[in-house]
């Protein structure tokens, strides 16, 4: 039992940090980490999210559904900064964990971090697709046939059922050709897609705040007793459900719109491409996580603001903004249009940092023989792992084609809650088993702060329904045969005891 939880010694981990002339190639700044994190964290979460979860749970109580979300992320991303300052190499909370829990919980987590970023860039795949029906019909009066753009559960107003979203693997398979160019390339492309993204976000607010309804805002709450919804699929929101009105939904909406902060913690799977990752791997979390928090709490209250919660469980569930701003801002159909073009291309910057994230900690976790080889395999001319890449592209396809969002979403928010809760109680075992080590950022009152931050995420967890955990549970099932059958076998820390 005892070798489940063999270590990768410090020693070793840094010496793969210092060896970059062979593996990954050192090209990001502070200023890069805050934009790539800025560009993962504003995408689906706030412009889709935000209408799931204050129609079907929170409803302008959305906000406070935030400040809990942000909370947690704050906790978890203090642990996350001292780690990626002491311990700055691709693999993110895999490689903090192998370090200080142990190799089966390090491969637990590497198996969990699939749902965050593989399935994070799959639900973002799903909203982009529905953003670009929504520009082709302002601009050419034609939209994608239902069919060929949403999943096979999904159905329309009209009774159209959706076969497979084609728009969705489209985006996926461009980004996964840049991300193979190379990592710097992806970069530049992330920078200026971040000031257009920030900009529109900014805009909303300011031009959005005049037409805040306050009758919209009062009960702040679900009421208990507001009137069922029947949705298109036949399915009947009861707001009676504990997690439907009320401060039960409010951490219900924490669960759900936690998916828009789940970015923050993917600039740690670039710290192996990063010129100095000490102290701007930092910099790069926490920064874009304050900076994403304040304009998250502002967009909700104005969405919420503009457009009654109700109709964002109907027809204003697809391209939420862009529907607020077409039915409650008048003589702002300019500004719809837009924000439509505006967001498409902020989702498509979050699938590149997810898509990222996911290929750097397979990465790591193939470095250390825990799955083939081949997630390392470097292209000879760019050093990116390419065919990781398009093995990921060929999986991630296969959610965001034939899933809806709902269900994609709300699994990759469980999985990285769970992570965010290991990283946290890693810090506190890491401060035990190494104090002296070199750190040149602490996360301040340990073990206070790692605490909250589990409470906080199971507090979400909790709120997510009992659907989810069972997925989660499944998946950590499945992770654990082919840990059991292929990775403890090959596992190369194992060979050097």
């Amino acid at each position: 039992m005892a070798k489940l939880f063999v270590r990768k010694p410090l020693s070793v981990l840094l010496s793969e940090a210092d060896n970059s002339e062979k593996g990954l190639k050192r090209t990001l700044s502070a200023a890069s980490l805050v934009a790539l994190g800025i560009g993962a964290i504003i995408g689906a979460g706030l412009f889709v999210r935000t209408a799931s979860a204050a129609g079907g749970h929170a409803g302008s109580g959305v906000t406070i559904s935030f400040i809990i979300a942000a909370i947690g992320c704050a906790f978890a991303g203090l642990c996350y900064a001292e780690f990626a300052s002491m311990i700055p190499i691709a693999g993110s909370a895999y490689t903090y964990s192998y370090a200080t829990l142990g190799e089966f919980v390090a491969w637990i987590i590497g198996w969990d971090l699939v749902l965050e970023y593989a399935l994070g860039a799959a639900t973002v795949a799903i909203s982009w697709s529905e953003y670009l029906n929504k520009l082709c019909e302002a601009l050419f009066h034609f939209r994608i046939p239902y069919e060929w753009s949403h999943s096979p559960l999904q159905v329309s107003d009209l009774g159209e059922r959706g076969i497979m979203n084609l728009p969705a693997v489209f985006i996926l398979l461009l980004l996964t050709f840049l991300l193979i160019r190379g990592v710097q390339q992806s970069a530049t492309v992330n920078a200026v897609i971040v000031i257009v993204k920030v900009s529109i976000v900014i805009l909303f607010i300011a031009l959005g705040w005049q037409f805040i309804n306050p009758a919209n805002h009062t009960p702040y709450l679900i009421p208990a007793d507001a009137a069922p919804v029947t949705l298109n699929d036949g399915r009947i929101i009861d707001f009676s459900q504990f997690t439907n009105h009320g401060w039960g939904g409010v951490l219900a909406g924490a669960g759900i719109v936690f998916f828009a902060f789940i970015g923050f913690d993917a600039v740690s799977t670039a710290a192996q491409e990063t010129k100095n990752p000490k102290t701007a791997m930092p910099i790069g979390i926490l920064v874009s996580l304050l900076v994403c928090t304040v304009l998250y709490i502002l967009f909700s209250h104005v969405l919420t603001g503009v457009a009654p919660y109700q109709d964002f469980l109907k027809s204003g569930s697809e391209a939420s903004v862009a529907y607020a701003i077409d039915h409650y801002m008048p003589h702002y159909e300019w500004l719809s249009l837009f924000v439509t073009i505006a967001i498409l291309a902020g989702f498509s910057s979050v699938i590149l940092v997810m898509l990222l994230g996911q290929t750097r900690v397979f990465y790591s976790m193939a470095n250390d023989g825990l799955v083939p080889p081949v997630f390392a395999k470097l292209h000879p001319k760019y050093r990116t792992p390419y065919k990781s890449q398009w093995l990921f592209f060929a999986f991630v396809s296969l959610f965001a084609a034939f899933l809806p969002e709902s269900i994609v979403g709300d699994m990759t928010s469980i999985g990285t809650l769970f992570a965010f809760i290991l990283v946290c109680i890693g810090i506190i075992v890491m401060r035990k088993t190494n104090p002296d080590l070199p750190r040149s950022f602490r996360t301040p009152l340990v073990p206070v702060v790692p605490i909250l931050g589990v409470l906080v995420c199971a507090a979400m967890i909790y709120g997510l329904n009992w659907e989810n955990w069972t997925r989660l549970a499944v998946w950590l099932v499945l992770g654990l045969f082919i840990y059991f059958g292929y990775g403890i076998r090959n596992s190369r820390v194992r060979k050097m005891q």
